[in-house]
C-alpha cells in the first residue's frame, strides 16, 4: 500500500506569511518589551552611566614656517601637501609617553600614563593640515587643564623634534558645560530597537519550532486527509483553567458558574450540534448505497483531544436519524463513557471478554435525559490487566461481526494512539477510523506518526475532527454565522425550551 502520509515529513517549514501574522498577533507583548528596554535602558544611563565631559584643542601645522622681517616665502601645494602628512606624526608625538608625562607633571593631575592616554584622541579636520585634540574626563575641570597643557607643551615637543616645522593653536580649549557622553535619548532608542528586534526573534523561533496544531492549515499540511468537521469548543475555561470533557487535569466534572455544562446531547450548544451533524452527514456520504452496519472507530493521537466526547455526541446525533446506534467504551485503561453519560462501568466489555458474563448482559440505555433509547452502550468494564490481549483477541472480532446484524452503526471510543496500541489491534476489523485533533493541544509530530501507523495497519482513515476549533458554526464561516447561525441558534433554544416547558429570552424584531 502506498504511504502517502509518510511523504510529508514533520520537518521545520518556514512559512513567512505565517511569521509575520504571529509577530503581528503579538504586537503589543512586542511594543510592551521594547518599550519596557527603552525605559531600563534610560534608567540604567542615567543612573550606572558617569557622564563624560570633552575639552578640544585644533592646531595648524606648517612646515614653512621661517621668515625674515617683512619678508615671507609663498606656501606652494607641495607644502600643503607635507603639511596634512606631516599631522599623523604630530599625532604620534602626542601619544608618546614623554609627552604624557611631561602633561602629567604640568597639570598635576592624578593619572598614570596609560589612563592619560585613554583620555586623549586626536585627528585631522576634514583631511586638512589643522589637527584637533580632544580631552574626555567625567570632571569638566580636568578635561579643560588637560587640554591647556596640551596646548601649551605639543607645539614645543613637535619644534624640539622635526625641525623647520611648527604646530600653532588655531582653537583654544573651552570648561565644558554640557556632558558628551552618554546620550539617554540615544540609548533609549537602542533600547527600544534592541527589545523589538529580541521579542520579535523569540516570537518568530518560537512559531518555527512550536509543532502544536494551532489551525485546519497545520492539520492539512501534515495529512491528506479531509477535515469533516470543525466542533467549537463547548465550555467556557473554569478559574481554574480546567476544561470539561477535554482531559482536564484534575477531573473531567468541571462546574461553570455552579451549573454542570451540557456536552452531549440534545442541549449542546447550536454550533457544536451543527458540527456534529455535519459530521454525521459526510460519514454518511462516505457510505453511501451501502446499507450495511459500519463500524467506525473514534481515536485520537494524544490523550486529551476530546475523542470521547465525540464518539458520544455522533452516536448521538446518527440516533437521530431513527438509526439503531451502539456505542462501544473500548479504552479498558482509563475509560470516561461511564462519566460522561449515565451509566454504569460494569458488566461491560472487559467483563464479557474475559468470560465473565454473556453478551446480553453489557448493554445499557445511553441515560440522557429525556433520550434514553436514542442508542445503546457498553461500557469498559472493569480494567482489566491485560487489555490489549483483550481487544485485539478473536472474541472481540467475531462480537463485533455478531453485532454488525442488530445495529446500523456501531462507535468504538478506541484510546489515544500516540499512548498505546489497541486502536491498531482492533482497526482492521472497523469499516474506518475517525481521528479526533484537539487545536491548540495536539502535536504535529504525533499526529504525522499516528496516520502513518493506521496506514501501516491498512485502516482506513474517513477524515480528521478538529475539536475546539477557533472557527465558528463547525464550518460556516464567522460572518456567515454572524448573519445566520445566532438566528437559528436562537430558534434552536426556544425549541428545546418549550419541548421542556422553560421560558426563553425572546431575540429582539429584525429591523
Amino acid at each position: 500500500m502506498e504511504n502517502k502520509s509518510a511523504e510529508k515529513k514533520p520537518g521545520i517549514e518556514i512559512n513567512l506569511q505565517k511569521l509575520f501574522s504571529a509577530i503581528l498577533n503579538k504586537m503589543w507583548l512586542v511594543v510592551l518589551v521594547a518599550v519596557v528596554a527603552a525605559i531600563v535602558t534610560f534608567l540604567g544611563t542615567y543612573f550606572f552611566i558617569q557622564p563624560q565631559y570633552q575639552s578640544a584643542a585644533m592646531f595648524y601645522v606648517n612646515n614653512s614656517s621661517f621668515s625674515m622681517g617683512d619678508a615671507s616665502f609663498s606656501i606652494t601645494s607641495s607644502d600643503i601637501t607635507a603639511s596634512k602628512s606631516l599631522v599623523k606624526s604630530y599625532i604620534v608625538i602626542l601619544q608618546t609617553r614623554q609627552t604624557m608625562d611631561d602633561i602629567i607633571d604640568y597639570t598635576g593631575v592624578d593619572r598614570t600614563h596609560s589612563q592619560l592616554l585613554s583620555m586623549i584622541s586626536a585627528q585631522s579636520v576634514d583631511n586638512t593640515e589643522i589637527f584637533r585634540v580632544v580631552v574626555e574626563s567625567p570632571d569638566p575641570q580636568e578635561a579643560k587643564k588637560i587640554a591647556d597643557a596640551i596646548s601649551y607643551i605639543l607645539p614645543k615637543r613637535i619644534s624640539s623634534i622635526i625641525e623647520g616645522t611648527s604646530a600653532k593653536v588655531v582653537d583654544m580649549p573651552k570648561v565644558p558645560v554640557n556632558p558628551s557622553s552618554p546620550s539617554y535619548t540615544t540609548n533609549a532608542i537602542i533600547g527600544f530597537l534592541i527589545g523589538l528586534t529580541l521579542t520579535a526573534s523569540v516570537i518568530v523561533l518560537m512559531e518555527i519550532f512550536d509543532v502544536t496544531i494551532r489551525s485546519e492549515d497545520d492539520i492539512a499540511q501534515n495529512s491528506e486527509h479531509p477535515i469533516l468537521a470543525s466542533v467549537p469548543d463547548m465550555s467556557a475555561p473554569t478559574k481554574s483553567g480546567y476544561y470539561y470533557g477535554y482531559g482536564s487535569k484534575k477531573s473531567d466534572k468541571v462546574s461553570l458558574n455552579g451549573k454542570q455544562p451540557t456536552m452531549v446531547g440534545k442541549g449542546i450548544a447550536f454550533t457544536a450540534t451543527e458540527a456534529y451533524n455535519l459530521l454525521r452527514t459526510k460519514l454518511q456520504f462516505s457510505f453511501a448505497g451501502d446499507n450495511r452496519c459500519r463500524v467506525i472507530a473514534v481515536s485520537s493521537a494524544m490523550s486529551g483531544e476530546g475523542k470521547s466526547l465525540s464518539a458520544v455526541n455522533l452516536a448521538y446525533s446518527m440516533s437521530q436519524l431513527g438509526k439503531k446506534v451502539l456505542l462501544i467504551d473500548c479504552d479498558m485503561r482509563r475509560p470516561s463513557l461511564n462519566v460522561k453519560l449515565p451509566i454504569k462501568k460494569t458488566p461491560g466489555l472487559s467483563n464479557y471478554l474475559s468470560g465473565q458474563c454473556a453478551l446480553d448482559a453489557i448493554f445499557q440505555p445511553c441515560g440522557i435525559v429525556g433520550e434514553e433509547n436514542a442508542f445503546q452502550v457498553v461500557s469498559s468494564g472493569r480494567n482489566p490487566p491485560n487489555p490489549i490481549e483483550l481487544i485485539s483477541s478473536d472474541k472481540m472480532s467475531k462480537m463485533l461481526k455478531t453485532l454488525r446484524q442488530s445495529y446500523d452503526y456501531i462507535i468504538l471510543d478506541m484510546p489515544p494512539v500516540g499512548e498505546v496500541s489497541d486502536a491498531l489491534a482492533v482497526a482492521q476489523d472497523t469499516d474506518g477510523v475517525l481521528l479526533v485533533v484537539r487545536q491548540n493541544y495536539c502535536n504535529r509530530v504525533v499526529l504525522n506518526d499516528t496516520i502513518r501507523q493506521f496506514e501501516f495497519m491498512e485502516a482506513k482513515i474517513l477524515g480528521i475532527v478538529c475539536n475546539c476549533s477557533t472557527k465558528s458554526g463547525g464550518g460556516y464561516s464567522k460572518k456567515y454565522y454572524r448573519k445566520y447561525g445566532s438566528k437559528y441558534a436562537g430558534r434552536y433554544a426556544t425549541a428545546q425550551a418549550a419541548a421542556e416547558d422553560k421560558p426563553v429570552e425572546q431575540e429582539p424584531a429584525e429591523e
